[in-house]
């Protein structure tokens, strides 16, 4: 009987709300309210992340230089920031259009953060982290860099994360506050190195002349190369070949097609001056052919 009771008694404060049109009116306003200002929020966030988006292209384009892995990073930190204190804004306004006292509400939020901060120490570390890493420039999108490990191309940098692809295809999600150690591999210029041998029969001397102007034209037909390439000379001597080195200096990200360039080169100046280069061979000894020159 309570239970039948308990569920009258709730129809009928239901009727009761019903017949009243002025509350009713109210009610729908203030829902109607909240979902015009977060369409309008919504709307807000990507048409000022277009500007962003705009601003940010027009710098990239004028005739001074301007740090391009640093311009993405800004730029994804700024679009971050915007749509959490647009959201924020959002609602605030919400609660003020129910009725709710707003500055309670946020000195109540304030108490609970304190009390919540505690337990949200490695948010908050990873937001500083992420700041950080920012001013100090360690790293920006675009860089390849190695971080605790894991290696790749910094995708996105966040305020709370940092997006990294590696050279298989997997996104790396790494929280700021774990970073510890961070190998930046896209700063100054890089080390193209090539081992190229030659056989033990082959004049030494001869074939570095050879490299020397393989690496000449190289220089001359390459843009980013910015230093050599050098011939080192002999740095190895192996079962079945003598080893040569050459080193160059390229500027950022261009050190693998440089070495592809330089070991594609050095293989056609050598075929071009007939200087071997040794390689595995087998040889099959017929005993039928021996035992007939035996006898």
């Amino acid at each position: 009987m309570d239970t039948i009771n308990a569920i009258k008694d709730s129809m009928l404060g239901i009727w009761e709300f019903i017949k009243n049109p002025e509350q009713l009116t109210t009610i729908l306003g203030s829902i109607i309210k909240a979902i015009t200002i977060l369409v309008v929020a919504k709307i807000s966030i990507k048409l000022i992340q277009k500007a962003i988006d705009v601003f940010f292209e027009s710098q990239a384009k004028l005739k001074y230089k301007v740090d391009i892995p640093r311009v993405e990073t800004m730029k994804g930190l700024m679009k971050s920031i915007i749509k959490y204190t647009i959201y924020f804004i959002a609602v605030t306004a919400i609660f003020r259009s129910f009725g709710t006292d707003v500055t309670a509400l946020i000195t109540a939020a304030g108490i609970g953060g304190l009390a919540f901060g505690f337990g949200a120490q490695n948010l908050v570390r990873d937001v500083i982290t992420g700041f950080f890493i920012l001013f100090e420039d360690q790293f920006g999108v675009g860089d390849y860099v190695e971080i605790d490990g894991t290696g790749g191309i910094v995708e996105e940098m966040a305020l709370r994360v940092t997006k990294i692809r590696d050279f298989n295809g997997d996104l790396n999600t790494i929280p700021n506050g774990e970073i510890k150690k961070v190998t930046n591999r896209s700063m100054g210029n890089m080390r193209a190195w090539v081992n190229i041998s030659i056989a033990y029969e082959e004049d030494i001397d001869n074939a570095i002349a050879v490299l020397q102007e393989a690496c000449r034209i190289l220089k001359e037909e390459n843009d980013t190369i910015v230093e050599g390439p050098t011939v080192l000379g002999v740095t190895n001597l192996g079962d079945s070949d003598v080893v040569l080195s050459i080193i160059a200096k390229t500027t950022s990200m261009q050190q693998w097609s440089t070495e592809r360039k330089m070991r594609k080169a050095f293989k056609e100046a050598f075929d071009k001056a007939g200087i071997e280069i040794p390689y595995p061979r087998r040889y099959l000894i017929s005993e039928e052919k021996n035992a007939g020159q035996a006898t």
